[in-house]
């Protein structure tokens, strides 16, 4: 959250902008809190503000994000040419709409969606608002059978493990939810069924499983939650569903493992959600949330509006927003192709675990995962180092690498790891050089024997 600046505490010096180029342009100062009086040259406030972003940290080094840093030029062009595209003014562009709807069919199908359904989704800014609506359709449904049976529905809870992604947090916080949390136990860091199935009651809208866990990259076991789900519906009459928080693993598992059993072709896989953004290959912020079929959709989260001619459904959470991430997403759909996909996933896993299984050679490390899932795996310092995980993240970031460090949650809140994301554009020869530099970080400490391990550091994993 930002907190306003007061101008009162600071120096005149510090409440202005000093062009470089000033002399060539202007010859004042410029306010950096607030507005000047007159208008600037257009060149003198572009080199302002790309000489101050040049302090940001290089994205190619960052290993932090899942987020696409690169994309093709023909691709950014495109986005250029509709940043002014409303994609909710279905009316008015009709054909982004419609590559919006083709973009929907094609992760539909690309997700077994069975074949007589209709395809039913939309694009969102990102994979938080793709999730809410995920779950605000299950807490609909739970609500509305409630309602069928004569039965109480103030009570609704959601379960999932306690490595979902903040806006889990938040979305049960928003539309007052209980959050049924799955703890870490020893070395099982995500949910499992029989853990999950002890916090499951009448009042579950429904279990969220995870394709791709941000705190180590594994996939959580979706077919084990599904069959555990169906004996207990069964059991005890019940419909308790699933929504699969895909927002990596989903745009990964088709193309690396095609054969693993964890979306709509597991009967109570409701919904999923994808980040387009993530391994989608998008520039941020698109994401994507699909239903099964049109059913899971209730009628009572889809608007219609008007006013801005036709009849235009909406069930987005987000009213105006650009239509060029999706415009990109449809770019990469036809000139990847299922093949390409693989081919550049593969890739990056094979980097991924190159990477891992170099680090594990080198001596204070230990792996919590591999990369073997998506491209993502975490590790720790053993124990008995002088150095800790925060050390080497700072140490890394004077080389320009940002390498995040972090704390599980609680029941694990011992446990301390960096975690690598090994996305497009990260190279072999990048995993070398990284290599280098982290062998170099810890033989640095390891000459300072009187070194202190830092116990907590500024990289928050939310």
């Amino acid at each position: 959250m930002h907190k306003k600046v007061d101008l009162s505490e600071l120096s005149p010096a510090d409440t202005m902008l000093t062009p470089a180029y000033g002399g060539r342009a202007v010859n004042e100062p410029v306010p950096k809190y607030e507005m000047p009086a007159g208008e600037l040259p257009p060149e003198t406030v572009y080199n302002l503000i790309h000489d101050e972003l040049m302090l940001d940290g290089n994205s190619r080094l960052n290993l932090a994000t899942f987020v696409t840093t690169w994309m093709e030029p023909q691709a950014a062009k495109l986005m250029a040419e509709t940043f002014d595209k409303n994609m909710i003014d279905k009316d008015e562009y009709p054909q982004t709409a419609e590559i919006e709807l083709r973009c929907v069919n094609i992760l539909s199908r690309l997700w077994n969606a069975p074949k007589q359904a209709t395809a039913t989704g939309c694009s969102t800014i990102g994979s938080s608002e793709a999730a809410m609506l995920g779950g605000m359709a299950l807490k609909w449904k739970w609500r509305d059978r409630r309602k069928a049976q004569g039965k109480p529905h103030d009570k609704p809870n959601m379960v999932m493990g306690i490595n979902v992604q903040v806006c889990w947090e938040k979305f049960c916080r928003y539309w007052e939810i209980e959050p049924r949390f799955v703890p870490m136990e020893g070395d099982r860091y995500c949910l499992n069924a029989e853990e999950a199935l002890k916090l499951v009651d009448e009042n579950t809208i429904g279990v969220v499983v995870i394709m791709g866990s941000t705190f180590d990259g594994r996939y959580e076991n979706v077919k084990e939650v599904n069959d555990a789900l169906e004996k207990l519906n069964a059991d005890t009459g019940w419909e308790v569903p699933i929504h699969v928080d895909g927002a990596s693993g989903g745009m990964v598992a088709p193309f690396l493992q095609p054969d693993l059993e964890w979306d709509f072709r597991l009967p109570l896989v409701k919904s999923i959600n994808t980040s387009g953004h993530k391994f989608g290959l998008v520039y941020p912020g698109v994401g994507w949330i699909i239903w099964r079929d049109q059913a899971e959709l209730p009628d009572d989260l889809v608007f219609h509006c008007n006013y801005l001619g036709g009849d235009l459904p909406n069930f987005a959470l987000n009213f105006s927003r650009p239509g060029n991430q999706v415009v990109a997403q449809y770019y990469n759909f036809l000139r990847l192709g299922q093949e390409g996909y693989r081919q550049i996933h593969e890739a990056s896993r094979e980097v991924a675990m190159f990477l891992s299984g170099e680090i594990a050679k080198i001596g204070p490390f230990e792996l919590i995962s591999d990369g073997s899932d998506i491209p993502v795996f975490a590790f720790a310092v053993k124990p008995r180092n002088n150095f800790s995980v925060f050390d080497i993240s700072d140490k890394m970031r004077e080389r320009g690498w940002l390498l995040p460090a972090y704390t599980f949650p609680k029941n694990r809140d011992d446990l301390a790891v960096l975690r690598a994301v090994c996305k497009e554009g990260f190279t072999r020869d990048m995993a070398n050089m990284l290599l280098i530099d982290l062998r170099r970080a810890v033989e640095h400490f390891q000459s300072q024997p009187e070194h202190t391990a830092k116990v907590s550091g500024s990289n928050f994993h939310h």
